[in-house]
Formats: structure tokens, sequence, C-alpha cells
């Protein structure tokens, strides 16, 4: 793709950065922020009640870096302190990071390249996805570069096809949060929350290439042990399907997949989890009913039918398949 000249008047972009206990990841993160070959940021950090020495290592930064502005609030969770960085930001337009992640030096060059190739008001890019325990790094990108409508990029979202619902390794015009916000209060805010920035951004330059570095740890949301809290995903899934089907007849088994997933996701976790057993017996109930259309839809992916079929052979052998195909993946 063409690059942007770095002389040219570009426009101020903020990069908001939520905090919370990271003191051991934050120095790597912060590093690859600072370095950015974009230089026109404003880097918005956002300390949600950090109880480690995270406010010190940000503080120590702000000190060196003009650019950096440090604000401090009591907990909330990350959508809290992400509406909140939000607000308290001035760039024309916003990415995120996460303060336990890192992204190369080229990240929103890269973004913002994109939407102005392109003219639109929202971009995104692939991640890299590295497994802690074995220093696994898997490359999402495939090299494409493309601009995609908002029911293009849902449909693409909902079967796991190159885009994901984060809501980081993203650009977005300022506009696009005048009506959006992030759910205070939920886990897996991203997914109830991208679709909208999708359809209301209408247009997306989606150029394929990993310029962020997701870091999956035991301790992250997605790994750490279960709470009812993890039934958001549930919730915010449903609350997608809902809208995208209304608004996108067309895309109606595509958001049926993608409820289907979020319960196999949740079931996952509750594997070894004793209790729950109303809330085991819904989800399967729910995925046996809609087995069916799932394997009638050629876009289904190859996991979805694997993980159905095994179900339908009883828990207990699905529950043994899972671990054995987890342990593969994860090397």
């Amino acid at each position: 793709m063409n690059k942007i000249s770095l002389t040219d008047n570009l426009p101020l972009i903020s990069v908001v950065l939520p905090v919370y206990n990271v003191e051991n990841y934050l120095e790597k993160c912060l590093n690859s922020v600072v370095r950015q070959t974009y230089k026109n940021i404003e880097i918005i950090i956002v300390n949600d009640g950090s109880l480690d020495s995270s406010i010190d290592i940000c503080n120590k930064y702000a000190n060196k870096d003009s650019r950096i502005k440090v604000f401090t609030k009591p907990n909330g969770g990350l959508s809290d302190a992400r509406n909140f960085g939000i607000k308290k930001s001035m760039g024309e337009f916003i990415t995120f990071v996460d303060s336990d992640d890192y992204v190369t030096d080229d990240y929103v060059e890269y973004l913002y390249s994109l939407v102005k190739k392109y003219n639109c008001k929202m971009s995104m890019c692939s991640i890299f996805v590295h497994y802690i325990s074995n220093d696994k790094m898997i490359n999402n990108g495939t090299g494409r570069e493309l601009m995609m409508t908002a029911e293009q990029c849902i449909e693409k979202m909902c079967y796991h096809d190159e885009v994901d619902t984060c809501a980081y390794a993203k650009l977005y015009h300022r506009s696009l949060f005048s009506e959006i916000c992030f759910p205070k209060g939920r886990i897996f805010e991203d997914i109830g929350t991208i679709y909208r920035f999708f359809d209301t951004a209408g247009q997306i330059a989606c150029g394929f290439n990993a310029k962020y570095y997701y870091e999956i740890r035991e301790n992250s949301i997605v790994t750490s042990s279960f709470s009812e809290k993890k039934f958001d995903l549930l919730f915010m899934t449903d609350q997608m399907r809902n809208f995208v089907d209304q608004r996108y007849p067309s895309l109606k088994a595509a958001t049926k997949r993608r409820a289907v997933y979020a319960r196999f996701s949740t079931l996952n976790q509750l594997l070894d989890v004793q209790g729950y057993n109303e809330e085991k017996k819904e989800i399967i109930r729910f995925i046996q009913d809609n087995k069916e259309a799932l394997l009638e839809n050629p876009k289904t992916p190859k996991r979805d039918r694997l993980a159905v079929r095994a179900l339908s052979l009883g828990f207990c052998i699905y529950k043994l398949l899972w671990k054995q195909y987890l342990k593969i993946q994860r090397g």
C-alpha cells in the first residue's frame, strides 16, 4: 500500500490505554506506543484504580514524553476506562491499546494510511496471538487489503473470518463515538459494540497485516477461572444478534452461528466447573436446537461442525475431545 508522508499536516490521533495492575507488562506496552512512526499522537493513559506500581510507571513515562497524559479514576472496569479515555482525548481519530499487549512501530501509521487511502471513518489491522505459556506466536494476517461494507464485516466477524470483535487493532473517527460507548460493568464488551461501529461507519478499510500483539496469559479474562460474569458473552452475543437480524436480515445464518459459537465457548469453560447445571443444560439445548441449521450452512467452520457432532455423542465424549483439541492447538 502507499505510505503516507510523515511530513504532511497530519491529524492528531489519540491512543487510549487503560491500565489496571499491569506493572509486569506496562513498560513493554508503553515502549511500543512511544516509538510510533506516526508522531502526531497523544497517549491517554487511564489508571483504573491500580493497586500495584502501574501508576508510578505511567508517571515516569509521562515525565519524559509530553504526549502522554495520565488520568487516575476509581476502578470501573475496561469499558468504563475506555469511555473515560475517549472523553479526555482530543484526537480526530482514536485507537485503543490494552496495557498488557504491545504494537508494532508503524501500528498507528498503518491504520491511518488505510482511512486516508479509502476515505472512510474506520480501519482495522490483523493481530499476532502470543501464547505466553509456550511462547507460541500465531500471525492472523493474510496480507490482503480492501474496503468492506458494514454488512460484509459483520458477516466475517460472525464466522471468525479475518475480522475479529476486539476494540483494539482498529482506528475510529471521533464522530463514531457520538452515540456508541462501551457497556460499563460487562466483560466481553467488544462483541457488544464492534458491530455497531461497523454499522455506523458504513465502510471499513481492512488491512490484514498484523500490527498488534495480543498476549494470552493464564490470568486474562479469556483464560481465568470461571465466574458468573463469563455469561456476559451470551448476553452480548444475543444483543448483537437481535440488532443485526433486524438491520441485516440476510445475516441471520451468520448470527446464529456466532450465537452457537458463544455457547460452545462458555460451555468449554464450564467443563470442569461444579454447579451451573441448569445453565449447562440450557447451553446444550440451544446448540442441539440449532444443530441442523449449522450443519446445513456451507459457511460454518469445520471446527464448529466437529464440535456439534462431538456433543451429539454425549457430554463426556465432547469434554474429552475438546481437551485433546486444546492441547494440540496450543502446542
